[in-house]
């Protein structure tokens, strides 16, 4: 690793653990998990950054500032509870700067900032800074979507999620648009730099809330996702599409006579890789992964060029798709359909029998797919239950099974992780709404078609790496060192163990000791949050949870760009082509990666919000419904619970588990009675009923069911013996497979939908951001007005009725004492 790389590291882990700045390199080595052969690099790096004075101590998550600057532009990030983050457009100068809630000047999500460093107050005689906006340059996004209701006379917009907490009031509006519960659009003509609620008009209207394809159309507007492409883009597709003549392939390998086949989900409408598959005459393989051609339909700076870069991926939603080319292209020309031809880039590797890689290459072929396969019915012809008419297609399959799981063995042993967290399926009616759900099918052919996406993958990051050039690499970082401590400490907690420096090994043996037990769940989702977020880079970090070396997306050129710019580069490499000033393809690539990176997270996160919605519309018909839940999350306000169906979790506050003083540990993952003697912790199977959903909140809540429940008892430090009454058993989520049509859109492995609502997992093992379940606190009231947002949070919750209920312990009134409590406490 680099010197200059070890700098920007340092900075970012003294910024977000606010580390003693006098601490020494060999120390702080430690804590940063720098291995002994690399830390001449590493204390020649801290001693540079010092001579430098790169940094400055901090309050929290602060800013450290090169040169004396204090001052910094960068784009918002806000958090429900009032604070916020701001990002600097130069990660060369500054890191991310903390602005605490009452020093963001009524900044929103996205905007455009100049913050400055201020001083707060002193520490251990050490001053502290932090972070105040003094100007909003440019407001990201003026519009805000939510449902209009209206209070008196007053009409207004309720948010929809979590960016935007509160009410729009709307002046002036038409009779036409005055439809109370109408999904809508409101753009804010004035923002307010206090507690004031904004003001705005009406822009759009999508609806009536809770219509499926008002919701699609809301979510869309949301996260700014195109619908129409432009008629500049269209005639460039219809053009591409004029053009192509497959009966006349130009310098492409004829491969139309050869068993190819693909295999795909039940509901796929574009296919975009297919498998050949031979044997060689050593006793190997030489497996054949040909991918849809997008580069030779989209050219380099055209109209659709633009504009497919823009979207950056296609947004699986349930039955319906925004994707990243025209349709007449990714499910016409492009995609690889049965019994036609189809232009492919292919990529061949090599095998030993024992799937160790001897070579591979690269070239521009037309092939005509032999069979267009389901999951389910390529499994079928694998276990014998049926067979097709075709013997060369079961032959092809049965090698395939065999290829498969001896990669499959190779990739294990190099530690490439398998966590083991469940997926689900929704059932939705005619109109499109959930009506139920079942686990998503667990065949392995599924990961056999992983394992050669993956080896695809590998294959042309090797070929482009070793021409010295510069390309958008899909890394991994490995996780820091304090995420894995955390993680030791938490699983230690819940009944296992972890080394402080585990390695791929460990969390590995980790993730199969937890399989099929109670808090199996918790304990992968605990592992997955340890990970840093797999994104798209230049910079070659590899990929820590699939053991990869080299890696970039390749595979799926239909709906993400980044694997079109590699189309294009192996293109040039096959035609002998100059790429001209590599310094500047690095720079170009480099900022193009950061935006795709984005544009992935929105789709995300899009995805994960709709299907939110969509399950929390039907649950919201369920009140009063009992189930039996796992906890998987203790938080300082409450205890989640997942819901076995649906994977997503609702909350018990603290306020309802009971007249007790409750010691809340979310490092250990538990909260225990002092009276009662009561423990909830993760894992523990618990009886719950459903009280009531916030859609726009996006909030399930729960409360302890009045039926018997078995719980862990804490009696001076022994604990019943849990029951696991309808136990769930995770299926592995293996591999890296792209996952295509509604059931979402991932990237590598595929997206891990679960808990508060649906977790994003990129490439298997991509720390994703989580929802929180952060509970509302009643507002102060100012300026004389009625504050109607604490007294409808006080109805909600209930806590005006009995403030004697459910106490957290106060931090002060913990007692070293271990016996029992003083009469007087008790409540």
């Amino acid at each position: 690793m680099s010197k200059e790389k070890y700098k920007q590291e340092i900075l970012d882990y003294l910024v977000k653990k606010n580390s003693d700045l006098k601490i020494g390199p060999r120390k702080l080595a430690r804590r940063m998990g720098i291995l002994d052969e690399d830390y001449s690099d590493f204390r020649n790096a801290f001693k540079k950054l010092r001579d430098e004075d790169r940094y400055i101590s901090g309050s929290g998550k602060t800013l450290t500032f090169p040169n004396g600057e204090s001052s910094v532009l960068g784009r918002f990030i806000a958090n429900p509870k009032g604070f916020g983050f701001v990002v600097p457009d130069d990660k060369t100068l500054h890191s991310d700067m903390f602005i605490p809630a009452g020093r963001t000047l009524g900044a929103l999500e996205g905007d455009i900032v100049f913050a400055q460093l201020v001083k707060t107050d002193k520490k251990d005689g050490e001053l502290r800074y932090a972070g105040e906006i003094t100007e909003i340059k440019e407001r990201a996004n003026s519009g805000v979507i939510g449902t209009l209701e209206k209070s008196g006379s007053t009409w207004f917009v309720v948010p929809d999620g979590r960016r935007f907490s509160k009410p729009v009031v709307i002046r002036d509006i038409t009779l036409e648009q005055q439809k109370e519960g109408a999904k809508v659009k409101a753009d804010i003509i004035w923002f307010p730099d206090d507690n004031s609620m904004p003001e705005g008009i009406i822009s759009d209207t999508f609806g009536l809330a809770g219509e499926p394809r008002a919701e699609i159309e809301a979510v869309m507007a949301s996260f700014n996702l195109a619908g129409r492409f432009s008629d500049a883009a269209l005639r460039d597709a219809k053009e591409s599409s004029d053009n192509f003549d497959p009966d006349n392939p130009q310098n492409r390998e004829d491969l139309t006579d050869k068993i190819i086949v693909t295999i795909d989900p039940d509901e796929a409408k574009d296919y975009d890789d297919a498998i050949s598959l031979e044997s060689l005459p050593n006793g190997g393989f030489r497996l054949g992964v040909h991918i849809a051609d997008v580069s030779y339909f989209v050219k380099e700076g055209s109209a659709l060029d633009e504009e497919s870069k823009r979207r950056g991926v296609s947004v699986y939603f349930p039955r319906f798709v925004v994707p990243m080319l025209p349709p007449m292209l990714s499910n016409g020309l492009c995609s690889l359909q049965e019994g036609v031809k189809r232009y492919a880039m292919s990529a061949y590797i090599d095998y030993t029998k024992e799937g160790e890689v001897t070579a591979q290459r690269v070239a521009r072929s037309v092939i005509k797919s032999s069979r267009r396969l389901t999951y389910k019915g390529a499994q079928d012809i694998i276990d014998k239950k049926t067979r097709d008419e075709n013997p060369g297609v079961n032959d092809l399959l049965d090698t395939m099974l065999v290829l498969a799981t001896t990669i499959e063995k190779r990739r294990k042993a190099a530690g490439m992780i398998h966590l083991n967290l469940p997926e689900i399926e929704l059932e939705l009616d005619d109109a499109g709404k959930v009506t139920g759900a079942y686990p998503a099918d667990s065949s392995y052919t599924h990961k056999m078609i992983e394992m050669f996406m993956v080896e695809a993958n590998e294959a042309v990051a090797r070929i482009i790496d070793k021409k010295e050039l510069p390309f958008i690499r899909r890394i991994h970082p490995p996780p820091e060192a304090e995420s894995i401590l955390q993680l030791s400490r938490f699983v230690k907690a819940v009944g296992y163990d972890l080394a402080p420096i585990p390695g791929l090994t460990g969390i590995m043996k980790l993730v199969d000791d937890v399989a099929d037990a109670p808090e199996a769940y918790a304990v992968n989702l605990a592992v997955l949050r340890s990970f840093q977020r797999a994104v798209y880079s230049t910079e070659d970090v590899g990929h820590f949870a699939l053991a990869s070396r080299y890696y970039a997306h390749f595979t799926s050129p239909i709906r993400r760009y980044p694997d079109l710019t590699i189309h294009r580069q192996l293109g040039t490499i096959i035609d002998g082509g100059d790429f001209g000033d590599t310094e500047k393809l690095e720079k170009d690539l480099s900022a193009l990666a950061k935006e795709l990176s984005a544009a992935e997270r929105v789709a995300q996160n899009a995805e994960t919000e709709l299907r939110l919605v969509l399950v929390l519309q039907h649950l919201s018909t369920k009140k009063g419904e009992l189930f039996n839940g796992v906890i998987t999350g203790v938080a300082d306000f409450g205890v989640f619970v997942q819901h076995p169906q649906f994977l997503i979790e609702g909350l018990i506050r603290i306020t309802d588990l009971g007249d007790d003083w409750w010691d809340v540990s979310t490092e250990l993952g538990s909260v225990r009675g002092e009276y009662s003697g009561k423990v909830y912790k993760i894992g523990t199977v618990i009886e719950v009923r459903i009280d009531g959903v916030d859609i726009p909140k996006r909030q399930l809540s729960l409360s302890l069911s009045t039926s018997k429940v078995q719980l862990s008892v804490d009696h001076g430090g022994s604990s019943a013996e849990r029951s696991m009454p309808g136990k769930i058993s995770p299926r592995d989520n293996n591999g890296s497979r792209d996952n295509k049509g509604p059931r979402g859109s991932s990237n590598g492995p595929r997206d891990n939908k679960g808990p508060r609502g649906n977790q994003s997992s990129n490439d298997k093992n991509e720390k994703s951001e989580h929802y929180k379940g952060t509970e509302r606190k009643k507002s102060k009231k100012s300026g004389g007005k009625k504050n109607t947002d604490s007294v409808a949070f006080q109805l909600k919750t209930g806590l005006g009725k009995d403030k004697k209920a459910g106490r957290k312990k106060p931090k002060d009134s913990v007692s070293k004492n271990k016996g029992k409590p003083k009469p007087s406490k008790k409540r």
